[in-house]
């Protein structure tokens, strides 16, 4: 596990942005797992600014969903297939086609999660996910005591979940209850796990997922099973970190020829 500290929001989505590119120059149809709510926003930013300027061509890259709120109506603008579509697909000039994604409202939940399990295997796999991380360690919607070899599955949100993303709703009691998540062996199957953290009140789900035990407590204490993963944290949400020093100097010896 790499982990890189960096100044600000900011300058993390431009280092992940980079690595995107990267990635897709060598591979233009690379499948990238994307993940929703505030923090990796400065990523897609990063990202439709390149393909703007002529920095990226993302004409041939695929998306695919990392989560889905199950019970949203159609075309809500909290569904996560809407937010995915309004962030990322079209500001990066896709298309619908290029988009895979989990139907939370499907007559039948657990077939639809088995479902797009089996999709993204058969589209050749997610080549980069894209994954935040819960005050209380989730990724994805994997909440605490998730099983480490889970697939694609419905889970019931904790209430801090819902709390945290009430937010994006008029009140709590408008954030569903249940969500269909990539599991976390799903999620590990993927080539390269990129974990982005922002905020002080990241700094100790970080601290535990980094430095603390593998533990279905701490479902993102799971990168540390992954021969691919990289953790980008700012300042603040690095504060807990006992490495922190070691990190930094870490990522300033790395050699240039290699990539994040």
């Amino acid at each position: 596990m790499e982990i890189v500290i960096v100044p600000d929001a900011r300058a993390a989505g431009d280092l992940i942005a980079a690595a995107i590119t990267d990635l897709l120059t060598d591979k233009p149809d690379a499948l990238l797992g994307v993940a929703t709510g505030s923090t990796p926003l400065p990523i897609y930013q990063a990202l439709a600014e390149r393909v703007r300027d002529g920095r990226l061509d993302a004409a041939e890259a695929r998306i695919c969903q990392l989560d889905e709120y199950v019970g949203l109506p159609a075309g809500h603008p909290e569904s996560y297939r809407s937010v995915v579509l309004r962030e990322v697909v079209e500001p990066l000039g896709l298309t619908e086609d290029s988009f895979l994604g989990p139907d939370g409202n499907a007559s039948d939940i657990a077939a639809a999660a088995v479902a797009y399990d089996r999709a993204l295997a058969e589209a050749g796999g997610v080549d980069l996910q894209l994954l935040g991380i819960g005050t209380d360690g989730h990724i994805g919607f994997n909440e605490p005591c998730s099983s480490l070899s889970s697939r694609t599955r419905i889970k019931t949100l904790t209430r801090q979940t819902r709390v945290d993303n009430a937010r994006f709703f008029d009140s709590i009691d408008e954030v569903p209850h249940h969500v269909i998540t990539q599991g976390i062996g799903t999620i590990l199957e993927a080539r390269h796990l990129v974990l982005l953290a922002t905020g002080e009140a990241k700094a100790e789900a970080v601290a535990l997922a980094v430095e603390g035990p593998l533990s279905a407590v701490v479902p993102a204490s799971a990168l540390q099973l992954h021969p691919h993963a990289t953790v980008v944290v700012d300042e603040a949400a690095a504060s807990r970190l006992k490495f922190a020093d070691y990190f930094r100097d870490t990522y300033a010896a790395k050699p240039a020829w290699q990539k994040l």
